[in-house]
């Protein structure tokens, strides 16, 4: 492990990369686990050390909105105008793949999923290195990491390196857009919000399964939607509400895992005196500790009872993380 910005470390990790190996290094969203795209032995190298499932692809990461060009079969204006706003930053574009992107990375689709990430080492890796396809540095199905400690934890022997950036400031996945129709779909939330993307591009469709697991049989929009994301080894629980009846909930449940001889924690606005809490303030600081939370405590907790947010803004990616992290096992109070 080596602090990015210390001398010759992201000379060493563009070394790496450019030979055919894969590097952990910091984004503003979650830390990446990155390869060349464009050889095909270095993504199967993602894939083998996370344990990725084989039809889940990859986002390659870019420098430029020239170089996501260049990747794309079809760059349209809407995603050009997506890109100009959004860019860098967190949204990921779906795009029409050009015939150069591998079979490895799209898992043979025809489209590419293309992100220009908002952090000096990703960046710096990139301008090296060239084009990066990365998803989280993480075992598959297990929380990101938001601290270089998670990813060595997760990974250890894995992977040659990780590039140490800090605490990721955002703390969830990027956005990820559908742009190859006239409207764009949302396959994941994250930061850049509907609201956001609905200003810029007048309108956003929310793919099936985003919250909700899809039915049996039904054909995802997105091969990510059907697997198994964010859980930790403790048991999740998320406690949707209005929020005077939910904190009494959350706290009537705590009592009895306690009494039956459990270690609950619970995660929430508000006050929970005399019980093992970590208090959030808002949306944003819960997704910058989203994951830090699930990581941190499943060592020493078997439950985590989580305040649900509302689908509104920023929160309908923590609700989306959340249920995903709980199974989607949801204790509806008061009726909502």
């Amino acid at each position: 492990m080596l602090k990015w910005d210390a001398a010759g470390a992201l000379e060493e990790a563009v070394r790496r990369i450019r030979g055919g190996e894969t590097v952990a290094f910091p984004t503003e969203t979650v830390y990446g686990l990155g390869a060349r795209y464009d050889s095909e032995p270095a993504v199967r190298r993602i894939f083998e050390a996370k344990g990725r499932p084989a039809d889940n692809p990859l986002i390659v990461h870019v420098d430029s909105i020239g170089a996501a060009r260049a990747l794309a079969g079809d760059w349209t204006p809407l995603a050009d105008a997506l890109a100009k706003m959004f860019w860098p930053g967190p949204l990921t574009l779906v795009v029409r793949r050009a015939p150069a992107v591998p079979d490895a990375v799209t898992t043979g689709l025809n489209t590419v999923a293309l992100r220009m990430p908002a952090h000096p080492c990703a960046l710096g890796l990139i301008a090296g290195a060239g084009p990066i396809a990365a998803p989280s540095a993480n075992r598959s199905g297990r929380p990101s990491p938001t601290r270089a400690g998670h990813v060595a934890r997760d990974l250890d022997g894995r992977i040659p390196l990780v590039l140490d950036g800090g605490p990721c400031k955002k703390g969830l996945e990027s956005t990820v857009l559908d742009v190859t129709g006239e409207v764009p779909v949302l396959l994941r939330p994250g930061h850049v919000t509907p609201e956001a993307i609905t200003a810029a591009a007048g309108g956003v469709r929310v793919s099936p399964g985003v919250m909700a697991p899809l039915p049996e049989g039904a054909k995802a929009a997105s091969p990510g939607l059907l697997h198994r994301h964010y859980a930790p080894e403790s048991r999740v629980i998320v406690y949707r509400g209005g929020e005077p009846a939910v904190h009494a909930r959350m706290a009537q449940d705590y009592a009895r895992l306690r009494a039956a001889g459990h270690r609950p924690l619970l995660v929430g606005t508000g006050e929970f005196k005399g019980m093992d809490a970590q208090r959030v303030r808002d949306a944003d600081d819960f997704a910058a500790r989203f994951y830090s939370i699930l990581l941190d405590s499943e060592r020493d907790r078997t439950h985590i009872l989580l305040l649900g947010f509302d689908d509104r803004g920023l929160c309908l990616a923590l609700l989306d993380r959340a249920l995903r992290a709980a199974g989607f096992a949801v204790e509806n109070v008061d009726g909502l």
